[in-house]
């Protein structure tokens, strides 16, 4: 008899022979049932065995009946040696696969482009009756938003970088630092590899220098892998290393920052605190609220707090307060006074 199958009983059909032991007594029907449905394909159990009488056809399966509720299994030796996904797998594979661009060597994403494309291949299948499998269609992650593009790296750069990296080989590069603006020819000894925002660093010791330094991706200009290996004599561990906020810019301390804040910015910051130990009391003169936190001494603190400037005023520490004051002065001279060149609107 034909048998007319669409790509979603074709997925259940495929989920069967990936969920049926190979050995007796079996898989019943109802069990059988369950473990679809968990993957996410809904069907009765009169479906399910029609599904196997079918597959029984094609593929080297048995009903064990010498017992009920009867149980279906692989013939002896046989078995389903194809991979497959399962719902869960599925979902996680597409909505990590621009994420892992970035962190993982090209090689390796050639290896994974196949399950990529038999995760996508499974969510169709399975979106027209299973709502789990739409999910991608309808969550998404966004970084934070800023007026500035992300930086572009060369590729290839970026695939030696990694696979230097992954297989321990010193690095020759050509640098082009930011504040020098000068090329530095390098040999690195590459530690780990952080995206940071919208910039990726390379975290690396160098010939001539043992501190570990970052290095931004896209001021890379070339970069060779060299047979010499990375040597083993400086212990790093990169978790460690993060928790020391050793990727802060700036004095990579903490301090105990007080400030007077509007109401407004306080409610803000009460959905989301600048640290645990962050509090807000009402102001004594009626208005606003005296914020204390402990936060680190950071170039993006500074950055926060003058984007912030005319809803608070940081009274604490002094140091930093007349950091902030004079760079507001400063921008409030350059604003008094048209720049070279321009005209009014």
């Amino acid at each position: 008899m034909p048998v007319v199958s669409t790509r979603s009983s074709l997925a259940r059909q495929w989920e069967i022979l990936q969920q049926l032991p190979t050995k007796p007594p079996g898989m019943t029907t109802a069990a059988l049932r369950q473990r679809l449905e968990d993957a996410g394909h809904k069907c009765t159990k009169r479906t399910i065995e029609r599904d196997l009488l079918l597959l029984e056809q094609l593929f080297p399966l048995h009903c064990n009946s010498k017992g009920t509720p009867y149980g279906w299994h692989w013939m002896e030796g046989k078995s389903l040696n194809v991979p497959g996904l399962s719902l869960s797998e599925a979902l996680s594979l597409s909505l990590l696969e621009d994420s892992l661009e970035a962190l993982l060597p090209r090689a390796i994403l050639n290896e994974l482009t196949p399950r990529f494309n038999q995760a996508q291949d499974k969510l169709q299948a399975l979106a027209e009756n299973t709502p789990a499998a739409r999910l991608p269609q309808r969550v998404a992650h966004l970084s934070a938003s800023t007026v500035l593009q992300p930086p572009q790296i060369d590729p290839d750069i970026a695939a030696t970088v990694l696979q230097a990296l992954v297989e321990g080989q010193q690095l020759q590069c050509s640098y082009r630092s930011a504040s020098k603006r000068s090329l530095q020819d390098l040999v690195l000894n590459p530690l780990a590899m952080v995206q940071r925002g919208q910039t990726r660093y390379l975290l690396a010791t160098g010939t001539r220098f043992v501190d570990v330094r970052m290095y931004a991706l896209h001021r890379l200009q070339s970069a060779e892998a060299l047979p010499t290996a990375v040597p083993n004599d400086t212990p790093f561990d990169l978790a460690t290393y993060l928790a020391e906020e050793q990727m802060q810019f700036g004095v990579r301390g903490k301090i105990a920052l007080r400030a007077w804040v509007k109401d407004q910015l306080a409610h803000l910051l009460l959905e989301t605190p600048m640290s645990d130990d962050m509090q807000l009391t009402p102001s004594p003169q009626g208005e606003g609220f005296l914020l204390s936190a402990t936060v680190s001494d950071s170039w993006e603190l500074k950055w926060w707090l003058l984007a912030h400037a005319g809803q608070m005023v940081v009274t604490a520490p002094a140091s930093l307060r007349e950091d902030l004051a004079q760079r507001l002065n400063l921008a409030c001279e350059q604003y008094r006074d048209r720049p070279p060149g321009t005209e009014d609107p």
